[in-house]
């Protein structure tokens, strides 16, 4: 049984205990001795100097049992802790320490139910992450190997030249829009150093559909907002941007000709949280697919003709959820979709380790 079976906190365990066995027998003989008085009578009582022997032997019988014990109780799920971090640093998150518990209820069982629950955390973004990178290759061969194909025509056909270049010049635009995407989808990764800022979010809205508007009219569309009053909370202005007017551009995107973009905007009645509604009136997407839309690289079935790198409803519903805001979608009566935005004042940021959402 040498220290490397036990670990160092089992014998520092059981040091304890004799130490505070020699302590106590100590402070009797330190009062006895300063006090000036006299032990009681032993009457014939086999002593070890001022110490009954029987006593001492208990004591030296007790710590031999209850330290070992109580050593083993405390230092064996260290073990496991242990064992299952360094699994966790080999990268299997797979690896679950509070099986291993048994039916401890105390401290040492609470910090394996939180590793626990890390690795859980830490497998779940693993398993996105490699699934939008396999994603990410995907949505860059496309445009790449439209790009090939664009140079070889025009090697082959000089006299397309004009519909090549314009083809390149797209497909470039596209891989452009595509890595301000996922650069952007990057930063909400890690949102540490975002800066916020007290910001009118009644305000950016204005400011975000006159915009889409403008941009609308030559679609034989429009937007409208009514969003009346003020909210004025601490958010990072940016992030948040680009969430509201992912939103209001996809809308514009997919409603349709002759129709109109409706965003209203409330206040609770104790300005603790601002609800936010797009309304559009395009084809909708099929029921099971409101919460799939929020995934990266989603496509709905009949919007292949829209431009677009399909991570817009991503960032959105990522930059909510780092304001402890939520984003949902449901279908609208008569088609189209509504989408519901809910951000809450003075929000502290948060970063989960749930899955991307587009």
């Amino acid at each position: 049984m040498g220290t490397r079976r036990f670990g160092r906190l089992f014998w520092k365990l059981l040091l304890a205990l004799w130490l505070s066995m020699v302590l106590s027998f100590a402070g009797t003989i330190a009062y006895i001795t300063l006090t000036g008085r006299p032990p009681p009578p032993l009457d014939d009582v086999a002593t070890f100097g001022f110490v009954p022997f029987v006593p001492l032997i208990s004591a030296i019988v007790a710590v031999l049992i209850i330290g070992p014990a109580l050593a083993w109780y405390l230092s064996r799920p260290l073990r496991h802790l242990r064992w299952a971090l360094r699994r966790a640093a080999e990268g299997r998150f797979d690896t679950r320490v509070q099986p291993l518990m048994g039916g401890r209820r105390d401290e040492i069982a609470d910090l394996a139910g939180e590793f626990d629950r890390m690795a859980a955390q830490l497998q779940q973004v693993t398993e996105s992450r490699k699934v939008l990178l396999h994603d990410i290759s995907h949505e860059l061969r496309s445009p790449l190997s439209r790009l090939q194909a664009a140079i070889g025509l025009l090697r082959q056909d000089p006299s397309q030249t004009d519909a090549m270049v314009e083809r390149i010049q797209r497909e470039s635009e596209r891989l452009d829009v595509l890595i301000e995407e996922l650069l952007t989808l990057h930063r909400l990764e890690a949102p540490a150093g975002l800066v916020r800022e007290r910001v009118d979010v009644i305000e950016l809205l204005h400011a975000i559909a006159e915009d889409a508007d403008f941009e609308a009219r030559p679609l034989s569309r429009q937007v409208s907002i009514d969003a009346p009053g003020q909210f004025v909370t601490q958010v990072n202005g940016e992030l948040l941007y680009r969430a509201f007017e992912n939103v209001i551009r996809n809308a514009v995107k997919y409603t349709a000709p002759g129709t109109v973009v409706e965003i209203h905007a409330t206040v609770s009645a104790d300005s603790a949280q601002l609800v936010v509604t797009v309304l559009d009136c395009g084809q909708g997407v099929p029921a099971p697919m409101l919460e799939k839309i929020f995934e990266p690289f989603t496509r709905v079935e009949g919007g292949e003709s829209v431009r677009g790198v399909g991570l817009g409803l991503a960032i959105a519903r990522r930059a909510m959820k780092l304001h402890s805001g939520r984003i949902e979608a449901e279908l609208r009566d008569g088609g189209g979709l509504i989408m519901t935005l809910c951000l809450p004042a003075a929000a502290e940021a948060t970063n989960t380790g749930e899955e991307w959402s587009r």
